[in-house]
């Protein structure tokens, strides 16, 4: 059985929302670490920075608060590390990669196009 059949249209909409909080959390994130730092957020990794946020994560779950503050410093000034280099000018155009074939379409049954052939 497929499993987006066995799931609620509620579950769906929890699954959507619990991603743009984790989409939220990174970007907030990479907020502060850009205007702690002084680095363009926009040029900051949003993959750098949720691979450092998970490398940091068992760090900051067990530390008491004070040593979690000088952590959470760390791991912003990390983020920054990860700076993406300017690319002016990019942009990606909508085409279709696939060119159409030469054959016909098929408009009927199987049986009925193969049976068509073998009299002809």
């Amino acid at each position: 059985m497929d499993v987006l059949r066995c799931k609620t249209p509620s579950m769906v909409r929890k699954e959507i929302y619990v991603y743009l909080l984790a989409y939220n959390l990174l970007r907030s994130l990479m907020w502060s670490a850009g205007t702690t730092y002084g680095t363009p957020p926009l040029r900051l990794s949003l993959q750098g920075t949720r691979h450092h946020l998970i490398n940091f994560m068992t760090q900051l779950l067990v530390v008491t608060h004070s040593k979690r503050e000088q952590i959470y410093r760390t791991l912003l000034k990390v983020i920054t590390h990860k700076a993406v280099p300017a690319r002016p000018g990019r942009s990606e155009p909508r085409v279709r990669k696939r060119r159409p074939k030469a054959y016909p379409l098929m408009t009927k049954p199987r049986r009925e196009g193969s049976e068509q052939l073998q009299t002809a």
